[in-house]
């Protein structure tokens, strides 16, 4: 910090998990789904949830509110939840977003469900339909098993879910896909009718389907993609009035795979790193915003040299690799720094006040955050500052 500041505020942001206000609902009896379809991508460790339903107002008065029901196991490791109204056909389509909150209904049946609303963005009219996208994000919801492996051994996971959709309305058809990354599956429950091709497991279709139907299934397979978890992480970004700003992330790494059992072999991972440590990492790489300087990389030995830097006008994309390549159950901490121009992220307006924009998560891609703080330290004079975020957070002042 530069050697005139004698005092600092701090306004500091911590975001724990997904944060709901919770409202209180009651599903529409006369919404009927026609038809729905969920597409499950297991690829990764991030799960991917893709529901499109097509919804009918079968009823007299017109309605704008659609429930989602979710199982407890779900709602635990739900990420995100994001919903799209699609209007038009074929290439002359439209999204509208819409705003999702959680809900309770206190008329439902006493079954084993969490609750969502869809707040339509105009009233559904009796006889009417649309339709809707939904997105799903799920984190930890893999269960790797054998829950440890040794070097050569490559990662087996278990993925439960029901073959029917949960939901608090009739189904007139619906069909379930799960793609998973490789053709290596160990085994999976079958819902009649059930075909697999290649990489995907296709569940469906099923006729009407009563409301809260479900199905209990599970898929067994291999998934050796990095399951990067990064338990803290701790940006800091500095303001400076000379026309500067200073980000600092610290971050602590750990690989939430299968535990590694056994030995390590350095001779063995590196002359057959794909057939032997096929489930381990030992690259990442974080999307930094263009423009950026003065980028390092090191732990608590000292600087690691073992990092790629490119750049361009739009963006830059930093490549890292950790001092030893991380298995399952294995940690690594370090720091990454950069600099950034001033001028594009701080803005003054005609009220004399000023903004930072700046983006609010982590820049390493295909990345869980179990924990984030970011602290934004002001120049000495700052007075009055607030966060403004779209989602609920904690946040304190210091001095």
């Amino acid at each position: 910090m530069e050697a005139w500041i004698r005092a600092r505020v701090t306004l500091a942001l911590t975001l724990f998990a997904l944060l709901f206000f919770v409202s209180r609902s009651s599903p529409p009896r006369q919404f009927v789904i026609s038809n729905a379809e969920r597409r499950i991508d297991l690829s990764s460790h991030i799960i991917n949830v893709h529901l499109t339903l097509k919804v009918e107002n079968t009823g007299t008065r017109p309605a704008s509110e659609v429930v989602l029901a979710l199982t407890p196991t779900e709602v635990d490791h739900l990420a995100m939840v994001d919903a799209l109204a699609i209007k038009g056909k074929r290439k002359k389509t439209t999204s509208v977003h819409l705003e999702v909150k959680p809900t309770e209904l206190p008329d439902a049946p006493p079954i084993d469900a969490k609750y969502f609303t869809i707040y339509l963005a105009d009233p559904l009219n009796s006889g009417e339909s649309t339709t809707l996208e939904v997105l799903y994000v799920f984190m930890h919801f893999l269960e790797p098993f054998p829950a440890e492996i040794a070097q050569s051994e490559s990662q087996l996971v278990f993925y439960h879910d029901t073959a029917l959709i949960l939901s608090p309305y009739h189904i007139k058809q619906q069909t379930t896909f799960i793609k998973t990354p490789s053709t290596k599956v160990e085994s999976f429950i079958r819902v009649e009718p059930t075909n697999r091709v290649g990489t995907e497991i296709k569940y469906g279709p099923y006729e009407d389907c009563p409301p809260y139907s479900i199905s209990p299934i599970h898929v067994h397979f291999e998934n050796n993609s990095p399951f990067a978890v990064v338990e803290e992480l701790v940006q800091e970004i500095e303001i400076s009035h000379w026309g500067n700003i200073q980000v600092t992330e610290h971050y602590t790494l750990v690989h939430a795979g299968a535990r590694h059992k056994g030995v390590f072999s350095r001779v063995d991972y590196q002359s057959r790193q794909f057939s032997n440590g096929a489930s381990s990492f030992r690259y990442l790489l974080a999307r930094l915003p263009a423009r950026v300087h003065s980028v390092y990389y090191r732990d608590e030995i000292g600087n690691i040299s073992s990092s790629h830097l490119r750049t361009n006008s739009l963006k830059s994309e930093l490549e890292i690799e950790p001092r030893y390549p991380l298995f399952g159950g294995w940690k690594a901490t370090f720091v990454i720094g950069y600099g950034l121009p001033l001028q594009d992220f701080l803005f003054e307006s005609s009220d004399d006040k000023r903004y930072l924009n700046f983006t609010f998560g982590c820049p390493l891609i295909g990345m869980v955050v179990d924990k984030l703080t970011i602290k934004v330290v002001l120049p000495e004079g700052s007075t009055d500052p607030s966060p403004v975020v779209p989602f609920p957070v904690e946040h304190r002042l210091e001095l």
